[in-house]
């Protein structure tokens, strides 16, 4: 029998049914029965669901009786579709298109309140990578359907929704090449013949002007400033608007000459001309404070001449221009990635730009109110800037990081049985272990913990047997060669330091010594252990080749009844310790004295903060680079020469 070819117009009529059915009673199940009965792979009836979907939206945006609430559940009714299995991933984002493409703005409105509501459905795994680029498309044609100064909040959500939706590395929002919006042009009055300045009052009286909504009234405006405003001063104010729009123009010598002129004369109107609290209104500030300053926003700059005094003499307008001040001038400083190799200040512009910095926020904390803070907020704002500039420079390099193998939880593992749990049940608690000789073995003690302590199982040897052949090759006169010495045998080196954590203090001596290798780790170790050994080995089997070449080394080695009075001088750890602890933050008045480097001063303040074991670390230093020399007597002198001859008299009773 052959099998039932798929009918994609009954399929798509009985999806259609199904749908209208399932928006009626609110649930998803008629979708999913619909789809389960119809024949036909899994693609075809994924394609027809998504299909009859849109033909119900069609239908319902045609009888335009439907409510907002009416396509939200369709939407939702596919993301249920979506979430089991049954339509395309891409469904919902292209149904939220179609109703934002027919809907009135007021209505876009509340369809895009659901789409901020929904942002974690959008960015979870079903979703994120089928819907963003058709998110992203949505929210552009909104923004190109919305007026900038009339819609700025919904165009505000907008930019947020989108903020929240992508991660901080998506290089879709970012402005990778530091390009500037040369169309934001600003437009005002370029004929001085057709100035208004110099008009009578009551002409302009007369002549009026449109108070639209959001701008100040009579009532609401400062009291007119005493600043002397002509055509001159409006047409160069406004001119510096185009430097801020494209300030890579700055870099050309001649429109610098140009903005310099026109900055210093502003900035002196500004300076002369200072705000206080009664040019300010206080009743206005009151009001401002009171409503968090809600109102006070300027979408579009209004470069009417009769506007001049009254933005001059509004704090909010001249903070807007002090800005963009401090923004134009940290791009001409910055080190941006994609400027040319031409743009480049000389050592004029820069002196200027850095003093002209300190007269803008120096004139942003004279501005009412709170000046002081504003101009603090503003300044870290634009240090933390430059960090994203030199994120940007970098390439954009994302901020997750990948987990390493190592990290990955492990699957839990069987806890094996202890042998305790199912043997030795038997009347003598005999434990059977394969063969007699084990079984004997491990019935030898009722106890395994008591029988490892054992004095008859300690094997390790003392530190004078185990390094007795290490000490006699480090001998110069035996001439043992390196590549045959006992040191340069990893089992033996193993060994060895097992032992030195076991029986030797110097295995956890802090030092600022370098070692290579394990090996000449373990002859610095033997020469040490050699000047411990007992007394009744000879002087010349203890030497470790350490000490001068010169003719005095040979009289040293061979007074070997003095070696006991000289050992008997050595600063001891105790000894370290105790003058580390008074010393404190003091050592480097000691290290001076000392004659160390100041390199070792360096490697020492980075290996530790505490100022005890930075003083510890010194005298170990000290220790290991005198050798024998490290006597109390030189440390004592040491002392007594830097000023602490409190120390040295109590390291001479010790």
């Amino acid at each position: 029998m052959s099998p039932t070819l798929f009918n994609f117009l009954d399929a798509k009529d009985k999806f259609t049914t199904s749908a209208r059915h399932a928006l009626a009673g609110k649930t998803g199940k008629h979708l999913v029965n619909a789809f389960n009965q119809i024949p036909g792979n899994e693609t075809e009836k994924k394609t027809t669901l998504d299909q009859a979907l849109r033909s119900v939206l069609g239908d319902q945006i045609v009888e335009q009786k439907t409510s907002c609430d009416d396509y939200l559940s369709l939407i939702y009714l596919s993301i249920d579709a979506v979430t089991e299995g049954i339509c395309s991933a891409t469904t919902p984002f292209v149904l939220l298109g179609d109703v934002l493409d027919c809907l009135p703005l007021d209505q876009c409105d509340k369809i895009f309140t659901f789409v901020e509501e929904n942002v974690s459905t959008w960015k979870s795994n079903s979703f994120y990578t089928a819907g963003k680029n058709y998110l992203l498309r949505m929210c552009n044609d909104l923004l190109r359907r919305l007026s900038k100064s009339q819609n700025t909040v919904f165009c505000g959500r907008i930019q947020l929704f989108l903020a929240r939706l992508f991660p901080l590395s998506e290089k879709s929002g970012l402005n990778l090449q530091s390009q500037f919006n040369l169309d934001n042009i600003t437009v005002f009055n370029k004929n001085e013949q057709e100035s208004t300045f110099g008009q009578k009052h009551t002409e302009e009286k007369e002549d009026g002007m449109e108070v639209e909504e959001g701008e100040m009234g009579e009532d609401d405006a400062p009291a007119p400033c005493s600043i002397p405003i002509d055509y001159n001063l409006y047409r160069k104010f406004w001119t510096l608007q185009d430097y801020f729009r494209n300030p890579v123009q700055c870099y050309d010598k001649f429109s610098w000459m140009t903005f310099l002129k026109y900055s210093d004369e502003t900035l002196a109107v500004f300076k002369s001309y200072k705000l206080d609290d009664m040019q300010a209104s206080k009743r206005k500030l009151e009001e401002l404070r009171a409503s968090g300053g809600e109102h006070v926003y300027f979408a579009k700059f209004l470069t009417s001449e009769k506007l001049m005094d009254l933005q001059l003499s509004d704090s909010n307008f001249r903070r807007h221009i002090l800005l963009q001040y401090l923004i134009l001038f940290q791009y001409l400083k910055g080190q941006v990635k994609f400027k040319s190799s031409s743009c480049l200040l000389n050592d004029d512009q820069t002196t200027w730009i850095e003093e002209t910095t300190k007269m803008v926020y120096q004139l942003l904390r004279e501005i009412p109110p709170d000046g002081d803070k504003f101009a603090t907020m503003v300044e870290h704002i634009l240090n933390t800037e430059e960090n994203w500039n030199s994120w940007k420079n970098e390439g954009c390099p994302s901020f997750v990081k990948e987990r390493t193998v190592d990290d990955k939880p492990k699957r839990p593992t069987r806890k094996r049985q202890a042998p305790e749990d199912f043997l030795g049940k038997g009347p003598d608690r005999k434990l059977f272990m394969g063969n007699d000789e084990l079984t004997r073995l491990w019935n030898l003690n009722q106890d395994n913990m008591e029988a490892c302590k054992s004095d008859s199982r300690e094997f390790m040897p003392s530190l004078d047997e185990f390094f007795a052949e290490a000490i006699e090759q480090a001998d110069p006169v035996n001439m043992v060669e390196d590549e045959y010495k006992v040191v340069r045998n990893p089992n033996y080196g193993w060994r060895a330091l097992r032992l030195l954590s076991r029986r030797s203090p110097h295995f956890f001596q802090p030092t600022n010594q370098k070692f290579k290798s394990l090996a000449d780790y373990l002859d610095s170790m033997v020469s040490k252990l050699a000047k411990e050994l007992p007394k009744d080995i000879p002087s010349e089997e203890i030497k470790t080749g350490e000490e001068d070449d010169d003719d005095n080394g040979d009289n040293l080695l061979k007074d070997s009844n003095d070696s006991p009075s000289i050992q008997s001088k050595l600063v001891t750890n105790n000894q370290m310790d105790d003058l580390a602890a008074k010393l404190g933050a003091q050592w480097k008045t000691l290290a001076s004295h000392l004659e160390m480097k100041a390199a070792d001063l360096r490697e020492i303040e980075t290996d530790s903060e505490d100022v005890d074991m930075q003083a510890k670390l010194l005298l170990v230093a000290w220790q290991e680079r005198e050798g024998p020399q490290a006597t109390v007597e030189n440390l004592v002198a040491a002392l007594n020469a830097a000023g602490f001859s409190q120390f040295a008299d109590s390291l001479n009773e010790a």
